[in-house]
């Protein structure tokens, strides 16, 4: 990709845990205390993380493990949401320069596509001060599907009036990086964040090392 290919950007969709805001303490915490409510052995923290970025019922189903009934299922997404609402903001900050880039970025249009709750993802936006600079705000239950599914990128990209090739979708996993092929837009990666990603089956455009690397490589020649 050149950087050519960045300057025609006109519309950005980014994901939310690992790439917006670093909630990964609060998640995992949320986790162990469903596990304790449920009865089950705890795990460890990084099998956890492998497991976040599918959406709230994924994660708990996985984190119970394959014997679960739909009962314990269902009991244990309730419990795992209510304990995560009321401790979603313990340790949940943005992530270093995120409130900065999106200040300089705010002449675009943006948008938030997350498999997180999308009720909990803007309380957490707004509590950072950061809901201002998105458009929209979708989350795992706002459409039918959830990402990598294409339908709420393409949802976003109708209601912006933007083609696929004039937007970038940056996340930290690789459910965001299958978003933006199934979607046909580009695709940035961020180095930090803590989503799995398979670099080698789900390749990025271009890999940042911190989220303020967009505004030069999306503002080149625009000031």
């Amino acid at each position: 990709m050149t950087v050519s290919t960045f300057s025609s950007v006109r519309a950005l969709i980014f994901d939310l845990d690992g790439t917006i805001i670093d909630s990964q303490r609060d998640l995992i915490r949320s986790v162990h205390a469903m596990l304790e409510e449920m009865g089950r052995e705890q795990l460890h923290e990084d099998t956890i993380s492998g497991y976040i970025g599918h959406g709230a019922p994924q994660l708990v189903a996985r984190a119970l493990g394959g014997g679960a009934t739909e009962g314990e299922c269902q009991r244990a997404l309730k419990f795992f949401l209510g304990y995560y609402e009321d401790h979603k903001m313990d340790s949940t900050c943005a992530y270093p320069g995120v409130p900065e880039t999106l200040e300089h970025l705010a002449a675009f249009p943006m948008a938030i596509l997350t498999n997180k709750p999308v009720r909990v993802s803007m309380r957490i936006l707004e509590e950072l001060g950061l809901a201002k600079y998105f458009r929209v705000v979708y989350g795992g239950n706002s459409f039918e599907t959830k990402k990598p599914d294409p339908l709420g990128a393409r949802t976003i990209l109708r209601e912006f009036g933007a083609a696929p090739a004039e937007t970038i979708l940056i996340g930290d996993s690789e459910v965001d990086m299958q978003t933006a092929r199934n979607a046909g837009t580009l695709a940035a990666a961020v180095n930090y964040g803590f989503g799995m990603h398979d670099r080698a089956a789900h390749p990025a455009d271009i890999y940042l090392d911190r989220l303020s690397d967009l505004v030069p490589l999306l503002l080149n020649g625009r000031q």
